[in-house]
């Protein structure tokens, strides 16, 4: 994914540690490392948490963007939003759920999930759909409210 290197710069930039974040989040340090060296992915929720610490925006640590933070984001992010984002995109572009599950390489159950609020979309799902399709993941996750399009 490649977040982990703008994951710690931005942190190091600002000043705070590893330590300091893995705090937060109420886990051991090194699995904060393993966060930044992407030996592990980041569980959605902590990636949230401390995009909202840092005050970036995971399209910026996804690599999609420049743009380091958007005005008036949302900080908390629901499952259920996250569902009808998904579905109501989906469906503006005529994917179908299975087209979906096949490009995420999951199973068409794990969309309708997704879609229900009955799971929360995982890291690696959220950025593979948003990288496939160039849609923000800020947006998919209803921490902002215009829908970005990223170009080539």
């Amino acid at each position: 994914m490649h977040y982990g290197t703008k994951l710690r710069h931005t942190r190091e930039r600002i000043g705070i540690k590893q330590k300091d974040l893995a705090k937060e989040l109420n886990i051991i340090d090194s699995l904060y490392s393993k966060y930044e060296s992407e030996y592990q992915i980041i569980p959605l929720k902590h990636l949230v948490t401390v995009t909202n610490i840092l005050k970036v925006s995971i399209d910026y640590l996804f690599g999609f963007t420049d743009k380091v933070c958007y005005k008036n984001y949302k900080k908390e992010i629901d499952r259920v939003t996250v569902g009808k984002r998904i579905r109501a995109w989906r469906k503006e572009n005529k994917i179908t759920q299975v087209q979906l599950a096949t490009v995420l390489k999951t199973v068409h159950p794990v969309i309708v999930n997704y879609e229900n609020g009955k799971n929360l979309i995982t890291t690696s799902f959220l950025y593979e759909l948003c990288k496939h399709y160039k849609i923000s993941a800020d947006y998919i996750l209803g921490r902002i409210d215009k829908k970005v399009i990223f170009k080539d």
